[in-house]
């Protein structure tokens, strides 16, 4: 992990908040997602829902039209109408600093409420998503569709440096370890028991084919 932490000395969210709930929201709307288009989205949307009450306020239409940019519009406007009205009926409008309340709530499972305890509370957590899912099967740390698999990774990690074992692992899944894996610049490479390495293309040219001789006639 010392060299991937060297690798990735901008680790952290990659997704832009300003409080804890902003931060459920955008998670939310990661799914299936790149961080980068949902900041595009949640830009305005942020600026135009302030809280759990706004998103309760208008028509679920209108919520659908203004996060329908990040694909699976209709999945995700139901489930942060569904999260911000418990929100407001059993925890005060406050987004939960704790794993137990976060997992009730509509939309969130382990790996956003992990995302959030994280990131906006300081919380140790390990959170999997399919970056961490396949780094950590490509370096040996779980089988392939193991279940159990944050708690293998708790247990490789001191507490205090899940949140950035977190970071070091989906960042170097989306950089370099991705699903087709770029191993000739990958800082671990001989450390990385994966059978599948790819390797640098040849910049070999070929040598060039000499022209068979003619004979002259008189």
């Amino acid at each position: 992990m010392t060299r991937l932490a060297k690798a990735q000395p901008d680790w952290g969210p990659t997704l832009e908040f300003s409080s804890p709930f902003e931060l459920l929201v955008a998670t939310i709307l990661a799914a299936q997602a790149q961080d980068e288009h949902i900041n595009q989205v949640t830009r305005a949307l942020f600026a135009k829902y302030r809280g759990p009450a706004d998103y309760l306020k208008v028509p679920v239409e209108e919520l659908e039209r203004d996060v329908h940019a990040t694909g699976f519009f209709r999945m995700k406007a139901k489930a942060i109408r569904g999260s911000s009205e418990q929100l407001l009926a059993e925890f005060g409008g406050e987004v939960p600093g704790d794993m137990e309340s976060l997992v009730r709530l509509r939309g969130v499972g382990r790996k956003t409420a992990s995302i959030v305890l994280g990131n906006a509370f300081g919380v140790p957590a390990i959170a999997v998503d399919r970056h961490v899912e396949r780094v950590a099967t490509r370096l040996g740390f779980t089988r392939k569709g193991a279940d159990g698999i944050e708690q293998e990774l708790r247990s490789l990690y001191p507490r205090k440096d899940w949140v950035k074992a977190t970071w070091n692992l989906v960042l170097h899944g989306r950089r370099i370890c991705t699903p087709t894996p770029k191993c000739p610049v990958c800082p671990i490479s001989e450390l990385c028991p994966y059978p599948k390495k790819t390797k640098a293309a040849s910049t070999t040219r070929p040598a060039p084919r000499k022209r068979a001789a003619t004979r002259r006639t008189r």
